[in-house]
């Protein structure tokens, strides 16, 4: 077998998208040891990938693309769809395989048996813009022109609020081969769309890959601030500023309609943790960087505010890690809270209670299937009080919490792991989505 996988990196910085690689990654060795994998995704230069697992490592290659106005670059999706429906046309077989054997993208993707996308986990969706759509849509668009078999991984479906859009996720979604959904939500999207087949609209449900992710120890962890003997403290709270929430999302505009102030919700959120509940706190980034949106530089403020009222009791995470290591330092957790998905998913699979604060849809579906939906906070609806009253009570009931993890969650992994193998039947029917509870 040889697989192509689109939608997920890992030169993004951020750990959200490294975890949906390596979680796509390990789910295809689970079912296919000796599968030949490789990236298709838009980068300035192809590499190769090493990727360490517990019990090996694999060298996964990333064939680069461009989204770019330079539409005569070799690699650019829009020449590379354009070249596409060139050869459809023409009536020489000997020259199209000439042309495809010349292009990169165009050979690897021809050799593929399969190819599968997860478009970052919830950017098949016009929630960010249409321009993020496209950049997810155009290479899957790319794969179905060219005859592929294309498998939508499980991730967030929607919302698709414009024509346009509606327009790009139906003709994707009506020739895929299998749609996945790590939410019921989105099953009941497609369900209720009219125009789609039978077979497109009952889509599958999975969970998310990243719930596969291992967590690896790091060479060494930089934390300041806090002793590291109290990593051994059982009131040790992980806390993940999200950097997009606190510069007011991409448009630095409030984007995703916070009924709660970001900033001051942190500010107030870090004194009821180590006054009232008598933690101590470590501010953990999800996405690594110095980018505006990025974790890093909103951790770091947050920390020069308040190390000296603080002293001994709150602590930042410095340094690069990766997806795995990142998810060991969330490990060391006793309890969590997060504004980034996968940061608060590299929790809950390790059988840490984690609250997550929500600016859109996609928390609620993949927490509600993990039977803890009651630990998502959103602040688009709910009051600063109304969210340190449900952070309070989870943290008082942890430990049942964490009981009740560790009772589903070995389940949840092995039904990622497992994915491949519904997948690997061209003949295998989706199903409808399962039971509440699963």
């Amino acid at each position: 077998m040889k697989i192509c996988v689109q939608g997920a990196a890992f030169d993004t910085g951020n750990m959200g998208v490294g975890a949906l690689a390596v979680g796509t990654v390990r789910c295809i060795l689970h079912c296919y040891p000796q599968a030949n994998v490789f990236f298709l995704n838009y980068e300035k230069f192809s590499t190769v990938y090493t990727i360490k697992f517990p019990d090996r490592q694999a060298a996964v290659p990333l064939v680069n693309m461009r989204f770019s106005w330079r539409f005569w670059l070799r690699n650019n999706i829009a020449f590379l769809l354009f070249l596409n429906v060139v050869m459809k046309l023409l009536p020489f077989p000997a020259l199209r395989r000439r042309w495809i054997a010349g292009n990169d993208c165009l050979r690897h993707l021809d050799e593929s048996d399969l190819v599968v996308a997860i478009s970052g986990g919830d950017s098949f969706s016009d929630i960010y813009g249409l321009e993020r759509l496209l950049y997810v849509s155009l290479p899957q668009i790319l794969a179905l022109c060219a005859g592929k078999r294309l498998i939508l991984l499980p991730q967030t479906l929607g919302p698709f609020k414009g024509h346009f859009a509606r327009a790009i996720a139906k003709y994707i979604m009506k020739r895929a081969d299998v749609i996945y959904s790590r939410d019921h939500a989105g099953i009941k999207l497609v369900e209720n769309w009219r125009g789609l087949d039978a077979r497109a609209g009952r889509p599958k449900f999975c969970y998310d890959v990243g719930f596969v992710v291992d967590p690896i120890p790091p060479a060494r962890i930089e934390l300041v601030g806090l002793p590291l003997e109290q990593l051994e403290d059982k009131r040790l709270v992980g806390l993940n500023v999200s950097g997009l929430l606190y510069t007011g999302g991409y448009s630095r505009k409030k984007m995703f309609g916070l009924k709660t102030d970001y900033r001051t919700f942190i500010d107030t959120l870090i004194g009821f943790l180590i006054e009232k509940k008598k933690a101590a706190v470590i501010l953990i980034p999800h996405e690594l960087g110095s980018g505006g949106e990025c974790d890093s530089p909103a951790c770091e403020k947050v920390y020069e505010e308040f190390k000296t009222r603080y002293k001994d009791r709150l602590g930042v995470v410095r340094g690069r890690y990766n997806q795995s290591e990142i998810k060991y330092i969330i490990g060391l957790c006793d309890f969590f809270i997060g504004a980034r998905m996968h940061a608060c998913i590299a929790a809950l699979s390790q059988g840490i209670p984690a609250v997550a604060v929500a600016y859109s849809d996609k928390f609620i579906g993949v927490l509600q299937a993990v039977g803890v939906g009651g630990l998502v906070a959103d602040p688009r609806t709910m009051g600063e009080e109304q969210i340190l009253n449900a952070i309070g009570e989870a943290f008082d009931r942890r430990a049942a919490l964490r009981q009740q993890l560790e009772e589903t969650i070995p389940g949840v992994k092995q039904a990622v792991l497992d994915l491949f193998k519904d997948i690997a039947d061209p003949a295998s029917k989706p199903q409808g989505p399962p039971g509440a509870g699963r």
